[in-house]
Parts: C-alpha cells; structure tokens; sequence
C-alpha cells in the first residue's frame, strides 16, 4: 500500500496549479529560508529519520489528502497528528492548505509542544491534541476536521444519534457535543476535557469534529463514518412525516415498454 502512494506521491497530482508532493526535503538553506531561520535537518533519502517514522508521515499525508478529496476540510483547515515516540509526535503545521502539504513541512514536537524539528509552527490547535494524548495513553492518532453536515447538525441543534445505525454506534458509541470554544485557545481543550476519556469521536459546537484512533486509518474511518452517519440524519430529517412519491400508473409504465 505504502510503496503504491509513495509512487503516486513522486509523480505529483498532474494538476498545474498543485505543487507536486516529493518525498525528498529542499536543500537545508531553502528550508531555512521557508521558515525565516534555521531549520532542523531531515533526510528522506538518509538515516535522519527511521522508516518507522518515514511511514507515518507519509500516512498523515495520505489522511490528509483523503479529507480534501471528500470535502470534509477546506483552505488551510483541519489538522492531523500521531504518536511518533514515547514523547514526541508529528502534527499538521498551521496556515498550510492539507491537500497540498509536503512530507518535510509535517512538524514533530515533544509532548509540551515545543518544536523539535520541521520549518513550520504546528498547528495551533496543538493543545487540545496533547490533551488527548496525555489522557488516553492507548490513543496514537487524532483527526480534526470541519465535516459540513456534522457541523451543520451542532448550529442547528440537531441531536447526533448514533444509536439509530449499527455500524455507526458499533463504530463511534455515543458521540458528545463539546460547548462552542475560540478556536486556537485554551478554550478548546478545556471544551472537550469532559468527554475525552468516555469517546471515540466528538462534535465541537461550530468547529467540526475530532475522531481519536489507534492508528491514523482508524482515526480517519471514524471521521469519514462520522460524516456519512450525519448525511442520513439530515437526508432521514427532510423526509420525516412526508409520504413517498407517487409512481407512474400501470398505463403510463406499459407506454414505456
């Protein structure tokens, strides 16, 4: 699977207007100039970074891109992060579109959120990633994502049931709706402090969403779950108490042939 995207990666999306995706970092003076300074160094094609984590960047990449494709982020939205060591994790640098993210500009930081090494600052909801990750220590990945009709559902003040679907419940469980916060503050943590420990999944009240996995796939799923789940509710929403549309009659079927 892995050597397949990073095929897909090399060769860049075709699209003019996208910069290609390499998987090689631009000479270290570039890098620093990117950045406004120095930069630590990182070599794809070296032994500066072990293939463990060459992976994990590659798969943020990937979950990032499958979040701009199904329309779940937009602009420079939403942010991504794993475990990357016992104190350290890679996380989505802020201000950068996630479509369009190079593999050398994903940040690492110590668990405090000090940079360790990257040419950007991480994203600055970064404490209410850490706060995940020091509360649930069997987690090692989150997704943050501004899911159109989920978030639509927290304005509206429409209930997310995940009760009514079985796969849904089986895979989120119940899902909360953490109070409106100031993005990029503390607000957002202490928003989301109450339902980290007992959920999957969480709505943030005109903020999107936030998934918590084992693994970056699986904190994606149920993101992409997350969503689907919150189209049937809307679509179950509209048709609720109207009758089925009338069918053609007998005489105007047989006119078909």
């Amino acid at each position: 699977m892995f050597v397949n995207f990073c095929l897909a990666a090399a060769k860049g999306s075709g699209d003019p207007g996208r910069r290609s995706h390499r998987l090689f970092l631009p000479p270290p003076q570039a890098a620093a100039n990117l950045a406004g300074g120095p930069t630590a160094r990182l070599d794809f094609g070296g032994s500066s970074l072990d293939s463990q984590e060459r992976i994990l960047r590659l798969e943020i990449i990937k979950v990032c891109r499958k979040l701009e494709s199904r329309g779940l982020i937009a602009a420079s939205d939403g942010n991504v992060s794993c475990r990357a060591g016992e104190d350290c994790i890679l996380i989505t640098p802020s201000g950068v579109s996630k479509g369009d993210m190079e593999v050398d500009e994903i940040a690492k930081t110590c668990m405090r959120g000090n940079l360790l090494e990257g040419p950007l600052r991480p994203s600055s909801e970064i404490r209410m990633h850490l706060l995940v990750y020091r509360m649930r220590p069997e987690v090692s990945a989150i997704v943050h994502a501004h899911p159109p009709v989920a978030t639509a559902l927290t304005l509206a003040g429409y209930p997310f049931n995940s009760k009514v679907l079985p796969e849904v419940w089986m895979m989120l469980g119940k899902v909360p709706v953490a109070p409106y916060a100031t993005p990029s503050t503390d607000e957002v943590p202490k928003s989301i402090e109450p339902y980290i420990m007992d959920s999957r999944a969480i709505l943030l009240e005109r903020h999107g969403a936030l998934t918590l996995g084992r693994s970056l796939m699986e904190a994606w799923m149920r993101m992409e779950k997350l969503e689907h789940c919150a189209k049937i509710l809307f679509y179950a929403s509209m048709l609720e108490d109207r009758t089925a549309p009338v069918a053609l009659s007998e005489a105007e079927i047989a006119k078909l042939g």
